[in-house]
């Protein structure tokens, strides 16, 4: 089955391909799963997060991925529709649910997972049944690594990215690990990594460098050159939560401090990141070629922070976002 969603927009048009769910996150901060008395169900993905934050600041994103024929398909169907996302590209399963997630964020400020997809519609995407056209018009493509997992959406999401690049499209890939999705730690490298050297930007998280690296020092910048920057690699992002993040491009390298705040949820605090610097990227994707980018970056990351009253409240309890140099989840951008 379809979805309905408005015209495309040519130019600047970012389209997200991957997976939307439904995240249940406790009513209360700070406890386990086991301990939560009571969840909140909010919509989530990563790369549907994405769309939404590129929409929510001001620009043109659509979302291609699949969800369950059910009440929570629908509801996320018409989330992004809400959001100005187009959504013409989803596709709805009628043989299989939308998938669900529990997460929680510990007292000891690690995150925790529980995802239930055996399998979930997003898992099921077949080749077939992707929205060529809308591939067509993006100005960049963006995906994560969760598609790769299993087929038949892996060979849909190496499908779109050939249509893609030969489409002319900038290809962004953040790495977004989740390991317990994985059949395997080396099954998860290697999915990871097969797809590397065909993206154009790549944001990655101090965390996954070390993972993806076998445990090398992920602030050593001859590590992320030699092992992680492709001869074809325009712009490779590390971000460093609280620290802020670092830049590399084929002719220079920065870094760019996180303006200290304290913080309130960083469950989805990537996907801003990555909403932002494509929202960017987007409206000049030559930017990544001039020694302005740091600044650039410097000022998106600045505006953020300084702006994120306006476009973001949490759980409609209009708590600001003054978090440890790390950005809002997108999931509560859906929530006004």
């Amino acid at each position: 089955m379809y979805s309905n969603g408005g015209p495309a927009t040519n130019g600047s048009l970012v389209v997200c391909f991957g997976e939307m769910l439904i995240d249940f996150v406790p009513s209360v901060s700070g406890v386990s799963l086991a301990e939560a008395p009571a969840f909140e169900k909010a919509p989530g993905g990563a790369p549907a997060n994405v769309a939404v934050g590129i929409s929510r600041l001001g620009g043109s994103s659509a979302f291609i991925g699949k969800v369950g024929d059910d009440d929570f398909g629908h509801m996320l169907a018409d989330i992004l529709k809400k959001n100005k996302v187009n959504n013409s590209g989803m596709r709805f399963d009628q043989n299989a649910r939308t998938a669900l997630a529990f997460v929680t964020l510990r007292s000891d400020g690690e995150r925790e997972f529980m995802f239930f997809r055996n399998p979930s519609a997003d898992m099921l995407l077949h080749e077939s049944e992707l929205d060529v056209n809308l591939i067509k018009q993006a100005s960049i493509f963006h995906y994560g690594s969760i598609s790769l997992i299993e087929e038949p959406c892996k060979s849909a999401h190496l499908a779109a990215m050939a249509i893609a690049k030969k489409s002319g499209s900038i290809l962004s890939y953040d790495v977004n690990l989740r390991l317990p999705l994985w059949p395997s730690e080396d099954a998860a490298r290697d999915g990871i990594m097969s797809i590397w050297d065909q993206a154009d930007v790549i944001k990655v998280s101090e965390d996954e460098i070390t993972f993806l690296t076998r445990g090398d020092d992920p602030y050593d910048d001859n590590v992320v050159l030699k092992k992680l920057f492709h001869p074809n690699l325009k712009l490779l992002l590390v971000s460093e939560g609280p620290d802020g993040c670092r830049y590399y491009t084929q002719q220079f390298k920065g870094r760019v401090p996180a303006v200290k705040v304290k913080p309130v949820d960083t469950t989805g605090a990537g996907d801003a990141f990555v909403g932002g610097i494509l929202s960017v990227l987007a409206s000049d994707t030559n930017l990544y070629k001039v020694t302005s980018i740091g600044q650039a970056l410097k000022q998106l990351v600045t505006w953020l922070f300084c702006d994120l009253e306006v476009i973001g409240s949490s759980r409609g309890n209009n708590r600001k976002y003054v978090g440890t140099g790390r950005l809002p989840t997108f999931e509560i951008w859906f929530r006004d």
